[in-house]
């Protein structure tokens, strides 16, 4: 069974797209807490995805490392909610 959660990060890139500012992480995990898919969504626009058929690009990857379940338990969102965000948002990087 899936599981979702959806993360602020109030830190910059620290890179060549640091002006995109601060970003919402949604992350859609297996039962061993691996990402399956990915959405980052930045501040200044920008919307990156990656799942398994898209794993990295030039802007970024999927997490390469499980989620910490007790880390993120208070981030946990329903299947619906992850689901509106996939879907209303126009990637920058799936083509």
């Amino acid at each position: 069974m899936p599981h979702y959660y959806k993360r602020r990060w109030n830190q910059s890139r620290a890179d060549r797209y640091d002006a995109w500012g601060h970003s919402w992480w949604l992350f859609e995990t297996d039962d061993a807490f691996w990402p399956s898919r990915q959405i980052e969504i930045y501040d200044a626009g920008p919307v990156l995805v990656y799942h398994r058929d898209r794993l990295e690009d030039a802007y970024g990857g999927l997490s390469a490392a499980a989620l910490d379940p007790d880390e993120f338990e208070p981030f946990r969102i329903d299947r619906a909610e992850f689901e509106r965000e996939w879907a209303n948002h126009k990637p920058l990087n799936d083509t």
